[in-house]
């Protein structure tokens, strides 16, 4: 992670500020690193470098990678961590699968998915890991 070289001020009451101290001093963090997990969730990094490994190499790390994030990442979290998504370097198809993937987990886990999923276009064709027709209903 590169070095913090820019500051950032919020304005706060002092009964706000004695909260931040608070809940910080409970997780065992200073209120800067406390105020950043909770608004940029250290699941939202992992998202970021599993989208450039999909755009990088063989998708099925990548995808798996993806599962298990969205499978771990807590329904709380959610939203901050798939806020949204750089899907420009990959092929429709794996911008559709990521979309896909990411409106299941939010189903599952009852929350809104993020807007950029609606953003994505479908496929022209629809796609079948297989030929086997009689597949194709389950799939």
């Amino acid at each position: 992670m590169p070095g913090k070289t820019a500051q950032l001020q919020i304005r706060v009451t002092p009964q706000q500020k004695a909260t931040l101290k608070r809940l910080a001093g409970r997780a065992g963090r200073d209120v800067s690193s406390y105020v950043l997990s909770r608004v940029i969730p250290p699941e939202r990094g992992r998202f970021e470098s599993i989208l450039r490994h999909l755009a990088d190499g063989d998708p099925r790390f990548a995808l798996a990678a993806l599962n298990d994030l969205l499978q771990d990442t807590p329904g709380t979290l959610f939203r901050a961590a798939f806020c949204d998504a750089s899907l420009g370097g990959l092929s429709r198809y794996l911008q559709n699968y990521v979309a896909a993937m990411v409106e299941l987990a939010a189903e599952r886990k009852g929350v809104t998915p993020p807007r950029w999923t609606r953003e994505i276009g479908p496929l022209d064709q629809p796609h079948f890991v297989t030929q086997m027709r009689s597949l194709r209903l389950y799939l």
